[in-house]
């Protein structure tokens, strides 16, 4: 443990202002004309994900051929991201090569993390030995809801010197943390342990992303670059299944922490159904005509 540690202060969340600016987001319509450019930055920002039981090399192997090339032959971005389990790393390595595309793998035995540090750390390096450059980590929801933020900090800490020259992301899983100021807390605590992004969710657990929070977590991201110039990314994931409704966090990015922030260096969707609905909305944007999902591969 730390033995000098102390909890970072953050100012307290206004709940009513939070909830009445994110409505004004989820409200927002975008113009036609900004439309194409806005949807192919989605694609270009998607972590295509599969973290199932069932998944097989197989699937990983689908999945990689749609991130390399999410309409076929016709003009797209390739996505940001695979997302996968340690197993199935070096399957999506081999099928990745040659292409800019992220290998980032789930790691500390995830969702849960209910395993000793120890193992957690282990699990993380297996997966950077086997190809990810990316690892996706859950804090220790019951550590911080008991107040014990050193352990947090500190485990964090431990996952980003295993993690060596991979980018670390790390899940609050939000819909666990109860209120704002919760996820404003844990927010900073990630961002000061050495997180690269802070991501909202698992997946596993309902709620996951939402406007509000996503909002918080931003604007923490927002006051730590105005104290320090470090820019942190920032991952919502879970529950944005529909193109219009990733263009609304677009400008709620735009607006809050700006510009910089519109890249796939700094900012993702953790999906795997939205991509198709994006690349519906794509067509009917480029050709007047809807593209049924039928034509699109499930994977």
């Amino acid at each position: 443990m730390s033995p000098d540690y102390r909890p970072p202060q953050v100012p307290p969340v206004d709940q009513v202002g939070v909830e009445e600016r994110a409505a004004k987001f989820a409200a927002r319509s975008i113009k036609r004309e900004s439309k194409v450019s806005g949807l192919e930055r989605i694609v270009s920002m998607i972590d295509l994900t599969t973290l199932e039981g069932n998944d097989t090399p197989g699937k990983v192997r689908m999945l990689c051929r749609k991130a390399r090339r999410p309409l076929g032959e016709r003009d797209c971005p390739s996505v940001a991201a695979i997302c996968v389990y340690p197993s199935m790393v070096p399957v999506a390595r081999e099928a990745l090569e040659g292409t800019d595309i992220h290998i980032a793998s789930v790691a500390s035995y995830f969702p849960s993390g209910q395993a000793s540090l120890d193992e957690r750390t282990d699990d993380i390096e297996d997966a950077v030995s086997a190809g990810a450059d990316e690892i996706d980590i859950v804090i220790n929801r019951g550590a911080f809801l008991s107040g014990d933020y050193e352990r947090v900090h500190d485990e964090i800490v431990a996952f980003k010197k295993a993690a060596g020259d991979a980018h670390l992301k790390v899940i609050l899983e939000t819909g666990e943390l109860e209120t704002f100021d919760n996820v404003r807390l844990a927010s900073q605590i990630a961002i000061e342990a050495g997180a690269d992004f802070i991501k909202t969710s698992t997946g596993k657990i309902k709620p996951a992303a939402t406007m509000p929070v996503v909002l918080v977590m931003l604007q923490t991201i927002r006051d730590h670059y105005l104290k320090t110039g470090e820019r942190i990314g920032m991952k919502p994931a879970g529950g944005i299944r529909t193109a219009k409704g990733a263009l609304k966090y677009l400008a709620m990015v735009k607006e809050t922490v700006g510009d910089p922030w519109l890249s796939p260096d700094l900012f993702r969707f953790g999906a795997s159904s939205l991509l198709n609905d994006v690349l519906m909305q794509l067509e009917k944007q480029r050709t007047g005509r809807y593209h049924s999902e039928r034509y699109l591969s499930i994977s």
